[in-house]
């Protein structure tokens, strides 16, 4: 080589630095600066990715099994629901008050619970209801409260308000987290026509509620039936004709039936204390109470001035059922299984259905045990619905990459990047609390399109460099450092398409988080994927291959079919750059349609 032709290589740290500080190097007697520029160490960062990971096999093979281990582990860990966990700041405030009618329930009760509630901080909106008796609020506060922090606010409005409610007001209001996420799993119904509606409450309470409650997953048991009552209907001419008014009756009843102390025996050595059973059990003992003397001192029975009978609470409920198969019966008690935040849905309601036989043995004969409603049934059928439009697109995207790759070899790099780059979905969803539901299932089914994007770039710039004559291995290293910061910046812009449903506020953004974080995850994953194994994939798996080497018959297949589409597009290209001034009405037209159709 010629002195004039030398090129200086001398290191970096011994080179002038220029006006701005930069390094260089002489090349034909000039001075070449080099950019320090962050985005010029971002590139110089990305080219050298991929090296460590071809030149160390094993490394790489490493990694990828325990990716493999580990996804498929937390995949199985994953909850599987229909919709994402939303926490919805939602209280509902209920109150009673027997023989009020619905304006006084309004004025007494939903008026002074509503000026106290009013001054919670966070409350957006608050809506109320009075009817024969009873009154309900419900407030909905912002979404940044918590569903806690706004109980504890709301107890502590209702203890301020008690002040000014009515003194014989029987219970003091009471308050539940409204939340649908909460809704129950599983309605099971208990039907008997030979058992009343209070003896299939006794069996619901003692038996059944307490069974399911243990399982794990389960938060409460809700029992929709009457409980079983005694009810005295007085005769007013009967407590007339004897004196007794409706407070001495009242007092009566309860004298009798109160637990109290009775005393005790006391002997020379031993003492009895007296624990009298003073509650009776049925129609039959109140009938035989003593509610009064006579004016001979004879005893007035309560069955002489009141019809007792047994029956339940509330006589005017009426509760019917109807399933197909069964016939309807005498009555009925339905009962909701509701599962505890960030159960497993399926598994609890699987757990529950489990437990049915067991409990129809013990249960009478003449109780029949349905469950009406599973809830893991709709779940379970409409996460396969997805996870099938999930394999669909799966074998639709691997069809279309043989038919322009042309080589089974060239597919099956891109292809085992696909449900690598979704393991590792799968491990991000675990650690972050997430589960399998359809828009997290969606979110994938959508990204399964573009997550072999980038390793489709990688592979064919590999291809690109061996057919022009180089090796695959110095192919494979060349393209690393020239396409490896291509693929970084597609999968970062790429994301940065979704990273807005991150942040997207209200109850819809709050929906839309869990799958928007999914999909840049998947995009993420991705990238990494094709930064590392792909790479070493291409350098082990790819034949060599020059200018003359033979096609397969895809290949063929592909180029006859592609070559008359490449001509149209070439002379369709050469014609707008030479009527470049098109470009403006285009450009225009374009914008004048999309405010169209926006607005």
């Amino acid at each position: 080589m010629a002195d004039s032709e030398k090129i200086d290589r001398r290191p970096r740290d011994g080179a002038e630095p220029d006006g701005n500080g930069a390094g260089g190097h002489l090349v034909h007697g000039v001075r070449v600066t080099e950019s320090r520029t962050p985005a010029a160490k971002l590139v110089q960062f990305s080219s050298g990715l991929s090296k460590p990971f071809i030149q160390r096999p094993v490394m790489t093979m490493l990694l990828t099994t325990s990716i493999i281990v580990f996804g498929i582990i937390t995949f199985k860990q994953l909850a599987v629901n229909d919709l994402p966990a939303v926490d919805y700041p939602v209280i509902s405030v209920s109150a009673s008050y027997p023989g009020a009618n619905p304006e006084t329930m309004a004025n007494t009760i939903a008026t002074p619970l509503e000026k106290q509630f009013t001054q919670i901080p966070g409350l957006t909106l608050s809506t109320s209801s009075s009817t024969q008796g009873s009154t309900n609020i419900t407030l909905q506060f912002d979404l940044s409260k918590s569903i806690d922090s706004a109980a504890i606010d709301v107890q502590a409005a209702i203890q301020r308000a008690s002040g000014q409610l009515p003194n014989d007001l029987p219970s003091p209001p009471r308050f539940e987290k409204s939340n649908p996420n909460d809704q129950p799993v599983m309605y099971i119904a208990l039907t008997s026509d030979t058992l009343t509606d209070g003896d299939l409450y006794k069996y619901a309470t003692s038996q059944v509620q307490q069974r399911i409650n243990i399982l794990p997953g389960v938060s409460q048991v809700q029992i929709f039936g009457v409980k079983s009552a005694i009810r005295v209907k007085v005769d007013p001419g009967a407590l007339a004709s004897r004196n007794i008014t409706f407070d001495e009756l009242s007092n009566a009843i309860r004298a009798g039936t109160s637990y109290s102390g009775a005393g005790q025996f006391d002997g020379k050595s031993q003492s009895f204390v007296l624990r009298p059973n003073g509650q009776i059990e049925d129609a039959e003992g109140y009938r035989n109470l003593i509610i009064a003397r006579g004016r001979d001192n004879s005893p007035v029975y309560l069955r002489d001035v009141a019809n007792v009978i047994d029956t339940v609470q509330d006589e005017r409920l009426s509760r019917h059922f109807f399933a197909r198969g069964f016939n309807p019966p005498a009555s009925v008690i339905v009962m909701a299984v509701s599962r505890q935040a960030g159960a497993n849905a399926v598994e609890v309601a699987e757990s529950i259905t489990a437990l049915l036989p067991q409990l129809r043995l013990e249960l009478p004969g003449s109780i029949n045990l349905i469950p009406t409603f599973d809830r893991a049934q709709s779940i379970v059928h409409s996460v396969e619905d997805v996870q099938v439009t999930l394999m669909i697109a799966f074998v639709l995207v691997i069809i279309v990459i043989f038919i322009f790759l042309g080589r089974a070899t060239d597919t099956l790099i891109p292809v085992v990047a696909l449900p690598l780059s979704l393991l590792v979905t799968f491990l991000a969803m675990w650690a972050l609390g997430y589960s399998i539901n359809n828009l997290t299932l969606m979110a994938l089914t959508l990204a399964i399109g573009f997550l072999v994007d980038d390793a489709i770039v990688f592979l064919e710039n590999v291809v690109r460099r061996a057919e022009s004559g180089e090796s695959i291995y110095k192919a494979t290293l060349n393209s690393a450092g020239e396409i490896s910061f291509t693929i970084l910046s597609m999968t970062l812009s790429l994301a940065a398409v979704f990273i807005p449903l991150v942040f997207m506020p209200g109850l819809l953004g709050r929906i839309f988080r869990e799958f928007a974080v999914t999909i840049i995850v998947a995009i993420f994953a991705s990238g990494l994927i094709s930064l590392t194994l792909t790479p070493l994939m291409c350098a082990r798996l790819l034949k060599e291959r020059g200018p003359s080497h033979q096609k397969t018959w895809m290949e063929k297949f592909t180029q006859s079919f592609f070559d008359p589409v490449l001509n149209f597009y070439s002379r369709s290209l050469d014609w707008f750059l030479r009527h470049g001034w098109l470009a403006v009405p285009i450009v225009a037209l374009c914008a004048v349609g999309l405010w169209y159709f926006f607005t």
